[in-house]
C-alpha cells in the first residue's frame, strides 16, 4: 500500500485538531482570564531505505535515504501572556498585573488557581468565585470579609491584596484579610480543569505563594489574550493544509486504480 496514503491520513488529522484547538480559542475570546492555546507538529518515523556512508577508498561519501510517514503532534502549549484589562469600576472585580494566579478551593477542599477574578461576597461573607468557590489567603486559609451580624459602608483593596473595610456606624479601617496569589515555575505546565481553572500537576512544579505574584487592579477584569485576527489567519492555513492532505489521498486512491485496471 502506498505510504503516502498514510501521511495524508495523518496530516488530515493533525489539521482537524488544530481546528480544535482554533475554535476553542474562538469560541472564548470574551472569557475572563482565558489563555489560548497553541498546536506544534513533528515529522514522525522514518523508514531508512539506504543507510549513509563515509568516504572510502577514493569514493565520496553518500546520504542516507529515508521516507517519511506523516506527522504528528508535538505539543499543545498554553500561551500565557498577559491579557488587556477592562475596567469596571466594580470593587469585587480583580486583575492580576503580573504571573501569579488567584487561590480557590472547592467544597471538598481541592485547591484550583485562576486568572478571572470575577469574586463575590456570600451569604456567610466570604470571598467566592461565581461557582461558589472560596478565595485562599496566602496561607491557605477562607476569607471571611464580612462577620455575621455586621454592615460594610466600603471595601477597597490595594495592590498587595488586603481587603480593607469600613463597617456602618464607625470609620475604622479594618484589615479582613489579604488575597493570595500563587506562581509557578513552569505555568504552562498547568492543567486546565474547566470554569476558567487550573489544576497543579507534576511538571508545572508546586504553588509557590510569595510576593512576587504582581499586584492586584481593583476595578478591573483581565481580558482573553485570543487575537481574532491571528486565529482566523491560523483557521485558513488548517483548512488549506486539510485540503492539500485530501489531494494526498484523492492521489493516492488514483493510482491504485490505475493498478487494478492492469489486470483488465
Amino acid at each position: 500500500m502506498l505510504r503516502s496514503l498514510y501521511s495524508g491520513i495523518s496530516g488530515m488529522k493533525n489539521m482537524q485538531t488544530k481546528l480544535d484547538v482554533i475554535g476553542n480559542n474562538i469560541a472564548n475570546v470574551n472569557t475572563h482570564g482565558f489563555k489560548k492555546s497553541r498546536i506544534t507538529f513533528k515529522d514522525t518515523i522514518y523508514q531508512t531505505l539506504q543507510n549513509a556512508y563515509g568516504p572510502d577508498d577514493g569514493i565520496g561519501g553518500i546520504n542516507p535515504k529515508q521516507v517519511g510517514h506523516g506527522s504528528e503532534i508535538a505539543g499543545i502549549d498554553v500561551i500565557d501572556t498577559q491579557g488587556s484589562f477592562q475596567s469596571t469600576g466594580r470593587v469585587l472585580d480583580l486583575a492580576v498585573s503580573g504571573d501569579g494566579f488567584f487561590i480557590v478551593e472547592d467544597g471538598e477542599g481541592n485547591e484550583f488557581y485562576t486568572r478571572a477574578g470575577n469574586f463575590y461576597i456570600d451569604a456567610d461573607g466570604y470571598l467566592v468565585t461565581s461557582d461558589g468557590y472560596h478565595v485562599l489567603n496566602p496561607e491557605r486559609g477562607r476569607i471571611q470579609v464580612v462577620p455575621e451580624g455586621r454592615t460594610v459602608e466600603n471595601i477597597s483593596i490595594d495592590p498587595n491584596g488586603n481587603i480593607n473595610v469600613i463597617f456602618s456606624g464607625s470609620t475604622t479601617v479594618e484589615q479582613r484579610g489579604t488575597i493570595g496569589l500563587a506562581t509557578f515555575s513552569n505555568p504552562v505546565g498547568l492543567e486546565r480543569v474547566g470554569g476558567n481553572l487550573f489544576r497543579e500537576t507534576d511538571n508545572s512544579g508546586d504553588a509557590n505563594v510569595t510576593d512576587g505574584g504582581g499586584k492586584i487592579n481593583s476595578g478591573r477584569l483581565e481580558m482573553s489574550n485570543v487575537d481574532l485576527a491571528e486565529e482566523f489567519t491560523e483557521m485558513i492555513v488548517a483548512q488549506r493544509g486539510f485540503q492539500a492532505n485530501t489531494r494526498i489521498i484523492t492521489t493516492s486512491d488514483e493510482i491504485l486504480q490505475e493498478l487494478v485496471n492492469l489486470k483488465r
